[in-house]
Order: structure tokens, then C-alpha cells, then sequence
């Protein structure tokens, strides 16, 4: 991250776009994946997958995981709530594609705290604080790499994100 935090570095991407002679065009190439992953297409974006309801969770992550690195993304279990603005922010910030030029393979499954929450405790999801940010096991189950909780207000995706880059980029040491 520069100075300038996550945007920053989107508005940098921004400028070269414009300054190139034949626009800003993902091309269809392969970004290199770590080791034993499958290649990145360049034209991934993040992206929310709505977690079902009912189903044991670990098993339900287990699945997913393995469809996101089938697919050369990386799973991040995503919980939530309406009634938390930090959440509402970080949701619409996905949707609208503010996440897609640094983290462009994520996808985050994302649960309801106030519907899911004894299941999500089962599998190790539990925490004081949301948005919650969980790298899962191989085993579908909750890992220690994970974040919680965020400031309110404009500044809290800016806020969310280096932290979630920081613990996906040690997911991916981890795994070498």
C-alpha cells in the first residue's frame, strides 16, 4: 500500500489507463498463482456468494473452498448484518467493484450474523465483533487468520481492506 491506502493505488491504475494509447482493456491473460493453484484470469473480480441456509457450515465452506481454488480464487468466509454499518459499507463497496483492482480474485461467502450465528460458532466463526473475515481451513472450519470488527463511517472499507489483504497474502505464504 502507498500513502495514499487502497484507493491510492487504484487511482494510480487509473492514471497509467488513461495515459495509455488504446484505453484501459483487460486482456484475457493469466496472472501466475502460487504454487499448486490454478492460474488467475485478469478479468476476475471480487466477488459476494450468498452462504445458503441450513447445512452444516464447515462442510458448506469445505465446498466452496474448494470450487474458489478450483476456480483460482481465494474463499474468504464473510460475516455480517444490515444493522452494522461497517458491513453495509464493505458490501456495497464489493458491489459497486471498489475491491476489484487489489483484490481481484476474492470471494467472499457471506453469512448473516442474526441468522446464522450458532451455526457459525459450531465451525469456529465466532467473534466478538463484525464484519468478521475468516481465511477458512482446508477442513471448512475457522482458522486464526482472520479479522473483526472496523471504525464507522466513510472511512471503514479503507480501513477493512489492507487488513484483509494482509491476512489473505499470509494465507498464501502459509500454503507454499
Amino acid at each position: 500500500m502507498n500513502a495514499h491506502g487502497w484507493k491510492g493505488s487504484v487511482c494510480a491504475g487509473l492514471v497509467l489507463c488513461l495515459a495509455a494509447p488504446l484505453g484501459c482493456s483487460r486482456e484475457e491473460t493469466s496472472q501466475p498463482a502460487a504454487r499448486g493453484e490454478a492460474p488467475r484470469p485478469a478479468a476476475l473480480r471480487a466477488e459476494l456468494e450468498p452462504a445458503p441456509e441450513g447445512g452444516e457450515i464447515a462442510a458448506l465452506v469445505q465446498q466452496a473452498r474448494e470450487r474458489a481454488l478450483r476456480e483460482g480464487r481465494e474463499l474468504v468466509v464473510y460475516v455480517g448484518a444490515p444493522w452494522c454499518e461497517p458491513c453495509t459499507r464493505f458490501h456495497d463497496a464489493v458491489k459497486a467493484g471498489q475491491l476489484d483492482a487489489v483484490l481481484p480474485a476474492l470471494r467472499l461467502l457471506e453469512f448473516d450474523l442474526d441468522r446464522d450465528r450458532d451455526r457459525l460458532a459450531e465451525a469456529g466463526y465466532a467473534s466478538e465483533m463484525i464484519p468478521l473475515f475468516v481465511v477458512p481451513g482446508e477442513d471448512g472450519r475457522g482458522t486464526p487468520l482472520r479479522i473483526e470488527g472496523s471504525v464507522k463511517g466513510e472511512r471503514a472499507v479503507d480501513e477493512i481492506v489492507p487488513r484483509l489483504a494482509a491476512i489473505l497474502s499470509r494465507a498464501r505464504a502459509s500454503a507454499r
